[in-house]
């Protein structure tokens, strides 16, 4: 007697479905995209002719210009940015109390369709690319921008970057390696960052403080761990600080000695105009969606984000604007094809709004 064999069960096909459908609909949103700036061009006419354009560009043009042409024509020119605006800030009043140049090393992530961007590994079921960014507080300018696919960790990143002997580099607890440390302190340059919560060492000598300030502690430690110890063997600074405003209660660590302890928590504190960098990068130069779907094609415009962000803050310093970065670029935005000197444009700026927070006036004193 024959038995029926046992029914298979059907594999599903939603996950399959789900992917091509999603490829489909961010194709169809890149094509949307070249058709809207091809229509935008043609819509100037003659206009296009004073900038250089002399006959209508088509979309295949933009699409072929945008997968070829090589991006380190774009990073290098936003290089050159990078050098004329150091320049113009080298003047600029520093809220710290510091006579060294300050850092803050961040990275943000922009996830992108699997489908599309399948050289960007991140995740199992997910694309994405990191800039690595180290930002001056000199100016609220990048200094440094190194792109990767989201799967690179940040602390890799430190074996990337020149360190500069006396400045301090703000980072978050995401870089934390002593071995790495120990480099950039054997360079003359400092660290500020904040302590794990598994975080061990002996207490050497303390030093009195001022606790009206909200600082808790003074310390100079050393590292207990075998490990900590071969790849750090120097001593620490630990500095305990809980914020006034907030309640929170923060320990940094530094391999500085000499600044007032205060002045480190503050320096921290300046950290946060990286995130409100990454913040206005996404916001106004859209750069969350890209017109293209290669290595070079991301890559190209991304370091043509960060031009435009350099040359509206170049033209801020240059003409003395009092004007916030947005508005300069919302009416740079508008006149890009008009004949006209671009100071002659900016002179009926209206003034900034004035906040009632001084704290968030200082913060968002660049952006």
């Amino acid at each position: 007697m024959c038995r029926p064999l046992p029914r298979q069960p059907s594999r599903p096909r939603t996950p399959r479905l789900r992917t091509v459908s999603r490829a489909g609909l961010c194709a169809t949103d890149l094509a949307r995209k070249f058709a809207h700036i091809e229509t935008c061009l043609a819509s100037f006419g003659p206009k296009l002719y004073h900038a250089g354009i002399r006959q209508p560009t088509a979309r295949s043009t933009l699409a072929n210009a945008n997968e070829n042409r090589d991006w380190r024509i774009f990073a290098d020119f936003a290089h050159v940015l990078i050098q004329q605006a150091t320049a113009l800030y080298a003047e600029e009043p520093f809220r710290f109390e510091l006579q060294a140049a300050a850092y803050a090393l961040d990275s943000t992530t922009i996830d992108l369709c699997l489908a599309l961007f399948p050289w960007a590994t991140f995740r199992r079921h997910k694309a994405a690319i990191k800039l690595h960014t180290l930002l001056t507080l000199h100016g609220n300018f990048p200094t440094v921008i190194i792109v990767s696919t989201g799967s690179v960790h940040d602390v890799n990143i430190l074996d990337q970057l020149v360190w500069e002997a006396g400045a301090f580099y703000i980072m978050d607890r995401g870089y934390l390696d002593f071995a790495r440390w120990y480099r950039l302190h054997q360079c003359g340059a400092f660290f500020v960052t904040r302590a794990k919560q598994n975080f061990r060492c002996a207490r050497r000598y303390s030093r009195p403080v001022d606790k009206t300030t909200g600082l808790r502690f003074d310390q100079t430690v050393v590292l207990t761990g075998l490990a900590a110890q071969h790849d750090y063997p120097d001593p620490l600074r630990r500095i305990g600080y809980r914020d006034p405003s907030t309640g929170k209660s923060l320990v940094f660590l530094t391999n500085n000695f000499t600044v007032p302890a205060l002045t480190i928590a503050q320096l921290y504190r300046g950290r946060w105009q990286i995130e409100l960098f990454f913040k206005w990068l996404k916001q106004h130069l859209r750069i969350k969606a890209f017109y293209g779907t290669s290595p070079n094609a991301v890559r190209t415009q991304i370091w043509t984000a960060i031009a435009v962000y350099l040359l509206v803050a170049i033209l801020k310093k240059r003409l003395h604007l009092d004007s916030s970065l947005y508005t300069i670029l919302q009416i740079l935005s508008l006149t890009l094809f008009e004949k006209m000197p671009t100071s002659q444009a900016l002179a009926q700026l209206p003034p900034p709004p004035q906040s009632t927070d001084p704290q968030i006036h200082q913060c968002l004193l660049g952006f």
